[in-house]
């Protein structure tokens, strides 16, 4: 009786342990009954089934890096192109990723590769060159991830979450010729901007050259009244001096004279002997003997 107590106690908790399962942080988990979906998207956390008869599949529920290899494609001039890309995604709904995949991740990359290829070499057949390589890239990669998407969901169940292109490469005769145009478009830019500041150079300097003169004109303007100024005082000291003591004031401005006359010890002059110039040579108060 105690061995058959034990086997069931044993038997108890083996069902218990094998019917509880975990599904930790970043998975979700489907239950399986004999190959067939029981119950789907398990979050995370503790979760219970029939011991022995379900089985249970987790599955990688953060988002995943399809690193593809570089495909050549043809643009709208039928001129080839090659182009690495990456996509990112993740698993939308368990049950149709099982089905298609049954749970593989290796198997729903080799499925997922070919879809988005599809959609990318639709949306670069149907443009040009020049937009490929100017600006269309974003756009491209949102409409590839929008097909992609709306066909992984259903056939995959998963979303594609977004598509990057990492590289265009082109052959060397068109390499060569966007390179020209690249290097031509550059030389033209240069050259407006050097058109533009030697504009703003000139201008720079014509409005200095204005300001100069005006400046000076007013320095002349400001000078001439100041000497017109300083002269006035001085003929007023001048007239007032003389007033005062005119015999006085004859001499000082005959020694004025003779000193801007003999100023470089070299200068000759040839004078009457009565010459007013010399008349305090032969006489201290001017006048003649």
């Amino acid at each position: 009786m105690k061995v058959a107590s034990a086997i069931l106690a044993i038997l108890i908790v083996l069902g218990l342990w094998s019917s509880a399962f975990v599904v930790r942080e970043g998975q979700s988990a489907i239950v399986l009954q004999f190959g067939r979906i029981e119950r789907t998207n398990d979050q995370p956390g503790l979760h219970f089934k029939w011991p022995f008869l379900q089985q249970v599949m987790r599955f990688d529920a953060r988002i995943q890096t399809l690193d593809a290899q570089p495909e050549r494609y043809f643009t709208l001039e039928k001129k080839s192109v090659k182009v690495d890309f990456y996509v990112k995604w993740r698993i939308a709904k368990n049950s149709t990723y099982y089905q298609a995949t049954a749970g593989d991740i290796t198997q729903a990359r080799q499925r997922l590769a070919p879809i988005v290829k599809d959609a990318l070499r639709f949306e670069v057949n149907a443009r040009p060159l020049d937009e490929l390589i100017s600006g269309g890239r974003k756009d491209i990669t949102k409409r590839v991830r929008q097909l992609a998407d709306a066909s992984t969901r259903k056939s995959l169940g998963i979303e594609v979450v977004d598509v990057r292109i990492k590289q265009i490469d082109l052959p060397s005769e068109v390499s060569d010729s966007v390179y020209k145009r690249m290097r031509a478009e550059r030389t033209k830019l240069a050259n407006e901007l050097r058109s533009t500041g030697k504009e703003a150079g000139e201008k720079i300097r014509a409005n200095a050259d204005r300001q100069r003169q005006v400046l000076i004109a007013d320095a002349n303007r400001d000078a001439a009244k100041v000497r017109g100024e300083g002269d006035a005082t001085a003929a007023q000291i001048y007239a007032k001096t003389y007033s005062q003591d005119p015999q006085f004031y004859n001499f000082y401005r005959s020694l004025q004279a003779y000193r801007h006359a003999f100023a470089n010890g070299k200068g000759v002059l040839v004078l009457k002997s009565d010459s007013a110039f010399m008349r305090f040579f032969d006489n201290e108060d001017g006048g003649k003997r």
